[in-house]
């Protein structure tokens, strides 16, 4: 019959999930962003200055010359029907007023650590605990060394058992793409459990 041709209805559009990248200053949330991000990274990259000398602390990462100031943006897809997009936070004590907003909305993070110098990110641990947002540890490898194990990492930053702690290097995108397959799955099981059915849920604003 004329006209019996049916047109297929659209495809679904992808779910869409914000993630955190935090850390400490120069713990590498930059680098990830942009290793990981299918589209050109979106960055707010300053010069340090010889007036921020006294308030920013380049031991251990005396090489670094830039700084950011606001937020980096990247996105990846992750299947046909799932894009992250992904906030890096700023790293210095001064611009930490910003995560309170950049956090709004978001599923879960990743928080990086430089083991060179842990305690610089013992904040961004603390403040995704006390808010109740999911997020995985990423112990950013330097160089490619790993001088600690994981599980003597999750011990330092006396972390529960149902965080995950990952060995990567934010340099490379599937290690940076592991760490965050590795946080959908800690999202999904907790969504399972609270009886979600393994959907993830937007947070409310």
């Amino acid at each position: 019959m004329a006209g019996s041709d049916t047109i297929a209805p659209a495809p679904a559009p992808p779910e869409t999930v914000k993630i955190l990248i935090a850390g400490g200053f120069g713990v590498g949330k930059t680098t990830m962003v942009g290793s990981v991000s299918e589209i050109a990274p979106l960055r707010t990259e300053e010069p340090l200055t010889v007036a921020g000398l006294a308030v920013d602390d380049l031991d251990g990462i005396e090489e670094k010359r830039a700084t950011t100031v606001a937020l980096d943006f990247g996105r990846i897809t992750i299947g046909q029907d799932l894009v992250l997009y992904l906030f890096g936070t700023p790293g210095q004590q001064r611009f930490w007023f910003m995560w309170n907003d950049l956090a709004l909305g978001a599923l879960g993070a990743v928080v990086l650590i430089d083991v060179r110098r842990p305690k610089s990110s013992f904040a961004a641990v603390d403040f995704f605990e006390r808010r109740g947002i999911p997020f995985v540890v990423g112990v950013n490898g330097f160089y490619g060394e790993h001088p600690y194990p994981a599980e003597a990492v999750r011990e330092a930053l006396a972390l529960p058992e149902d965080v995950r702690v990952l060995l990567c290097d934010a340099r490379e995108r599937d290690s940076c793409r592991n760490v965050l397959i590795a946080l959908l799955d800690q999202l999904i099981a907790a969504a399972i459990e609270d009886g979600g059915g393994g959907k993830l849920t937007r947070p409310p604003r």
